[in-house]
């Protein structure tokens, strides 16, 4: 049962559990509908390039230092670049689960799975050079909250510490 305010007062409006029950039924099946339009119609990006894209903040200077040193420590080039304020990284971000004006995390997305936060971190670096990925296998050892916790505080803090850019840079892949 809920109330409902309106110009006369309150109105009771009552549902019944069922009825509560398809309307959640219903809202999951819009968004895992969505969310597979989305991963649908963004899989062109994985066609022709497996290879994962690290979404950035193309603005932030942290972010672009960040971009700069995977580049130089990616020999193989395994990873691609695209900045989240761009209509690709905005896509993608929705494909993730996110915003799409979400600027807040770097996210690496994979052609089947997005990772965002430290996790995005962790698997950037295992597919760079040594000795990066052993790093980061022992930063799995961390606990997620600890490692999202200190995640959170450097990303709420980057413009303020690092700095932020007039334009965004663009990386070739």
């Amino acid at each position: 049962m809920a109330f409902l305010a309106g110009p006369g007062g309150f109105a009771r409006l009552s549902l019944s559990p069922e009825a509560l029950n398809r309307r959640r039924i219903t809202r999951f099946a819009t968004l895992s509908s969505s969310r597979e339009d989305l991963i649908r119609a963004s899989s062109s990006y994985f066609d022709k390039d497996s290879r994962p894209i690290m979404l950035y903040d193309g603005v932030c200077n942290l972010c672009n230092g960040g971009v700069k040193f995977v580049r130089d420590n990616d020999r193989n080039r395994n990873i691609r670049y695209e900045a989240l304020q761009s209509e690709a990284g905005k896509t993608l971000l929705v494909r993730s689960g996110r915003a799409p004006d979400d600027i807040s995390s770097v996210v690496l997305v994979e052609k089947d799975r997005s990772y965002i936060k430290s996790e995005a971190v962790m698997r950037i670096m295992e597919y760079i050079d040594l000795p990066f990925p052993q790093l980061a296998f022992f930063l799995q050892l961390m606990p997620l909250f600890i490692r999202d916790f200190v995640y959170d505080n450097i990303a709420d803090n980057r413009y303020g510490i690092f700095g932020r850019s007039e334009s965004c840079e663009i990386y070739e892949n």
